[in-house]
């Protein structure tokens, strides 16, 4: 793992380089997970440098003391910004929360960027009351209905399951229960029409926790903006369709 040191904290991320030469790719994770969820999209770097960070509190990374909502964004954005400027990285590929802090770097940081992709995300994150309860008052609970089928993943497989359980449990309840409170926080569907770089919206066509209407919202508002749908695939479908999800990054790539 490499690191780099701003505001005061730590912030961890893996690097993937084979030669690429198209722009760099900084994969970010969402509620609860590391960058350990993008571990085959370093398939990618013979393409462009591949980049995923732990956002603060996940995995390697220092935690941040920050608020639920607009406040642990703007700290989750400070460690996309300070990655991004360590090294290079021009396209922004997030994943739920991920996505978020993706679309709010574009939209309110100076930051040079070439892409955007957002994939099992949306404009709007709207939560499951039900789940902010549990995460509240029943970890365990709602980590085994995140883990149910067509939410995380669209036929869970137990090895994958297991990841990404253990990540939600070494972030801690505080932490991931501070994830989703920020996703249900995040609105951005008024200012769309600012995002200035090309984007691509990918979704598992089975993602029950953000569904295909969002990422044709985003495709249908977003000035230049595709949407790829990845089949037999849940909310994270670059871990559970690797090939077809790094297929649509690559097609995108092709058109940067």
């Amino acid at each position: 793992m490499n690191s780099v040191r701003h505001h005061g904290r730590d912030t961890a991320y893996r690097l993937s380089d084979r030669g690429g030469d198209a722009p760099g790719l900084l994969c970010i994770h969402g509620s609860g997970g590391t960058s350990a969820v993008w571990k085959a999209q370093s398939r990618l770097a013979d393409r462009a440098p591949v980049v995923a960070v732990d956002l603060s509190g996940h995995g390697d990374s220092d935690d941040v003391d920050a608020a639920a909502g607009p406040e642990a964004l703007e700290a989750y954005t400070d460690d996309v910004v300070a990655v991004a400027d360590e090294t290079g990285a021009s396209v922004l590929v997030g994943n739920s929360l991920g996505g978020a802090v993706a679309l709010w770097t574009a939209l309110d940081r100076d930051v040079d960027l070439d892409g955007l992709v957002l994939a099992g995300t949306g404009a709007k994150l709207a939560v499951l009351e039900d789940l902010l309860t549990w995460l509240d008052e029943d970890f365990d609970r709602a980590v085994e209905f995140l883990h149910g089928d067509d939410r995380l993943f669209a036929d869970p497989d137990d090895r994958l399951t297991e990841l990404s359980a253990a990540a939600m449990r070494d972030a801690g309840a505080a932490v991931v229960e501070r994830d989703f409170r920020t996703c249900h926080s995040f609105d951005v569907r008024d200012r769309l029409d600012e995002i200035g770089v090309p984007a691509l919206a990918v979704v598992g066509e089975r993602d029950k926790l953000t569904p295909p209407r969002y990422h044709e919202h985003l495709a249908d508002n977003i000035p230049d903006c595709e949407l790829a749908v990845v089949e037999d695939a849940a909310h994270l479908a670059m871990l559970e369709q690797p090939d077809a999800f790094n297929a649509a990054v690559s097609e995108f790539l092709d058109r940067l």
